[in-house]
């Protein structure tokens, strides 16, 4: 009963560091990266699409995005939707692709994206403390009932607090190599 306590905080530990990920990813760097059209949505037909699905994304060379729709008479919705979403880019149609010159930040925009990255992190601890507490409650709930004895428990309590202080050390490099990562002019 441990054992399956544990393995489900480490679960939990594994999806909170992925999503994670993805929202950094969705930060901008000062390099061109094609996750940051993942938010964007395109309405197709009426229903709103994800761009991924109505257009390959490239990137050519290290300061710029392409986009070329699959239908070229969806260039137009493409493009509205990117400006629509608001990410500071300006794209350029030539009428088959879409080129997003991606511009290099400045020293205050970067630290607001490094402010926005460690907010992301946070959210990250709080949902692996979450996790901590559910796992300490099925501990305690297992104790309760007799199934282990409470030096068995207390022992799963400690490797609780280690999975937990490995978690969370985890989160902090990963913020701390995307802040490099925007941080490098």
């Amino acid at each position: 009963m441990i054992n399956d306590a544990l393995k489900e905080l480490e679960t939990a530990i594994e999806k909170a560091h992925g999503a994670l990920r993805r929202e950094l990813s969705k930060i901008r760097t000062g390099r061109a990266n094609p996750d940051i059209l993942d938010s964007v949505r395109v309405d197709y037909y009426g229903s709103p699409t994800p761009l991924s699905q109505l257009a390959s994304i490239s990137v050519p060379e290290a300061r710029m995005i392409m986009v070329r729709p699959f239908e070229r008479n969806q260039i137009q919705a493409v493009e509205r939707a990117i400006m629509e979403r608001q990410l500071g880019l300006n794209p350029q149609n030539d009428g088959e692709v879409i080129r997003i010159p991606i511009p290099p930040l400045t020293e205050e925009r970067r630290k607001q994206f490094v402010k926005q990255a460690h907010k992301v992190g946070e959210d990250c601890k709080v949902a692996i403390r979450k996790a901590r507490h559910d796992a300490m409650d099925i501990l305690g709930e297992i104790e309760k009932e007799g199934e282990v004895s409470k030096d068995d428990a207390a022992r799963g309590r400690k490797n609780v607090e280690e999975v937990v202080k490995g978690g969370t050390s985890k989160v902090d490099e990963i913020v701390g190599t995307r802040e490099q990562a925007i941080l490098t002019v």
